[in-house]
């Protein structure tokens, strides 16, 4: 529990600019895509005060406690309506988040590499802790948002591919999908997830930067 709770304490400030990045990402591309929606709301911002949902700040706690260590921040506002073409918009939007989190994780192990460099004294293996808990908070998070269960990214995604004109299907079909990832989270389903797709892309992305 001691090693959970110190864990969840040093990944914080990795894990709130991933999720928000991740929204304001969502937000930047609607913007450059016809909708100012976001950017009318405040959320093209990295002050984290307009993005946090305080649900999933909880569950972040609980989550790390539990040894998974996921949340969310509060969506941001995408008026399809006013994509200029709102069908392949909206996937660019989707996938935007996730995509950040991917640029983030490409960073962190930069960063990583750096931190490396400092050697092994208490600083350098600090920072080298810190950015890979940025590697791996990103790269959980780039993979779950993108599993095609309401309201994560990927259901949007697969949904839109999949010919569905109902704009709104996946906020109807969100609280089945909330329990459904509920029940994934605390069950060996999300430790053969971690393990088998989380786990190798970390360890293929290292290697990559890191020599």
């Amino acid at each position: 529990m001691d090693l959970d709770l110190t864990r969840m304490i040093a990944g914080l400030p990795a894990f709130l600019l991933a999720i928000i990045l991740h929204e304001v990402a969502h937000g930047y591309v609607a913007y450059r895509l016809g909708d100012d929606t976001a950017k009318r709301a405040g959320r093209l911002t990295l002050s984290p005060l307009p993005h946090i949902d305080p649900v999933g700040a909880i569950f972040y706690v609980v989550s790390s406690l539990a040894g998974a260590g996921f949340g969310w921040a509060k969506p941001v506002p995408v008026s399809l309506e006013r994509l200029r073409n709102p069908r392949r918009d909206d996937i660019l939007v989707t996938l935007a988040g996730p995509g950040a989190n991917l640029a983030q994780a490409i960073i962190w192990a930069l960063l990583l590499r750096l931190a490396a460099q400092l050697g092994s004294g208490t600083l350098g293996l600090a920072l080298v802790k810190f950015c890979f808990l940025g590697i791996a908070i990103n790269s959980l998070l780039m993979f779950f948002n993108l599993l095609p269960i309401p309201p994560l990214d990927g259901s949007r995604v697969a949904f839109r591919l999949l010919g569905s004109h109902d704009p709104y299907l996946v906020q109807r079909l969100a609280p089945v999908g909330f329990i459904v990832l509920l029940v994934i989270i605390r069950t060996p389903v999300f430790d053969a997830f971690y393990y088998h797709l989380v786990n190798p892309f970390i360890y293929l992305l290292l290697p990559a930067f890191i020599r």
